[in-house]
């Protein structure tokens, strides 16, 4: 079969321990990267890009942020909106404050203010674990969005409380139009995906998975528990910060702490659900499930009113769209509850031994 590995040899540590050591992992890479970069921006309007892509990757980068701090690390977390919060609020005010601050350095700063507030709400994981632990971080679901818009300060003291985003400008190239911002988005959360991979396969990502697995038994070989659960909570607060920082300035326009409210904490936990806990590639898989499917139950409901004379009102056609999309993620979890990433990588192996019995 096209994916059978047989003939590709590693004669060196290196080639065996890269990051995509079978070939066609990397011209699948390749052939996706390229299609998103020259194809879509050819074929898709602006609907698309605004309403559908961009979300889309803002929502992977944020999973990515949980899942290695769920999936990686083991620690559950319901506060993840809040710290894209943290980071959307703090680009604005980095933005807004320090004169000729590069809007890319903004975003960076953004997340490291979010990786600082998630240390600090990730303090009560030396102590507590499971569902207490995921407690104490619903704490900063209601605080944090409280504080950004009780303190003047992080608005600019806005009367409505709404705040406009800055243009996005690097380099004196403006990102004004759908299309770049969708461009612009894509690359940060390649590059952000291509760093948590490569982390997750390092020193660190092994302790986080130790931690995970046993913490007593991963204190007892000497990983240190304090540095191991504060580094996951910081790295991944910082990459919900900057996926907190794209929603604001690339999806949204504005920067309203209310929009990043506990449904958006437990949308970003479900894409990891679905997608596959530990699972870089489940975080964009799952980000696609989750937005997508919606778009597409409301089409289907639609046509499916007009085509039997229903009289529905869009409330109705909202709430059945509402139970089908919770029942299908029931019915997923149980029939596959390592989520959409174990089941490409069962395809994966089946190909592999196509067409002998397995």
């Amino acid at each position: 079969m096209f994916y059978r590995e047989a003939g590709q040899f590693k004669a060196t540590y290196a080639a065996d321990q890269q990051l995509f050591p079978i070939r066609q992992d990397r011209w699948a890479i390749a052939t996706i990267l390229a299609i998103a970069i020259f194809i879509v921006p050819l074929i898709a309007n602006d609907y698309w890009f605004s309403a559908i892509l961009i979300p889309l990757l803002v929502f992977s980068v944020a999973a990515i942020g949980l899942n290695i701090l769920t999936g990686y690390a083991g620690q559950l977390s319901l506060g993840s909106a809040a710290f894209m919060a943290v980071g959307a609020v703090a680009a604005y005010n980095f933005q807004l404050r320090v004169p000729g601050m590069p809007i890319l350095g903004s975003f960076i700063l953004g997340g490291l203010s979010a990786a600082a507030v998630g240390v600090a709400f990730g303090l009560p994981s030396l102590r507590i674990k499971g569902f207490y632990l995921a407690v104490a971080t619903l704490a900063a679901q209601f605080f944090i969005p409280w504080l950004l818009v009780k303190v003047g300060w992080f608005s600019n003291y806005s009367a409505s409380g709404v705040i406009t985003a800055q243009a996005v400008v690097i380099a004196g190239y403006a990102f004004d139009t759908p299309i770049k911002k969708y461009l612009l988005v894509l690359v940060i959360a390649a590059v952000m995906a291509l760093l948590a991979k490569n982390m997750v396969r390092s020193r660190i990502g092994r302790a986080w998975m130790a931690v995970r697995d046993m913490d007593v038994a991963a204190e007892v070989i000497g990983i240190h528990m304090l540095q191991t659960k504060l580094l996951a909570f910081a790295v991944s607060s910082f990459y919900c910060g900057v996926a907190g920082a794209l929603y604001a300035f690339a999806y949204l326009g504005t920067v309203q702490p209310e929009d990043f409210n506990l449904d958006l904490s437990f949308r970003i936990l479900f894409m990891i659900i679905v997608g596959g806990v530990g699972s870089i590639l489940g975080s964009f898989l799952g980000a696609a499930f989750i937005t997508l499917l919606p778009i597409f139950l409301d089409l289907l409901l639609t046509k499916l009113a007009h085509g039997f004379n229903l009289n529905l009102q869009g409330g109705a056609i909202s709430m059945a769209q509402l139970v089908v999309f919770g029942a299908l993620i029931i019915f997923f979890l149980i029939v596959e509850p390592h989520g959409l990433a174990r089941l490409w990588q069962i395809g994966k192996e089946k190909l592999r031994l196509w067409p002998f019995p397995y």
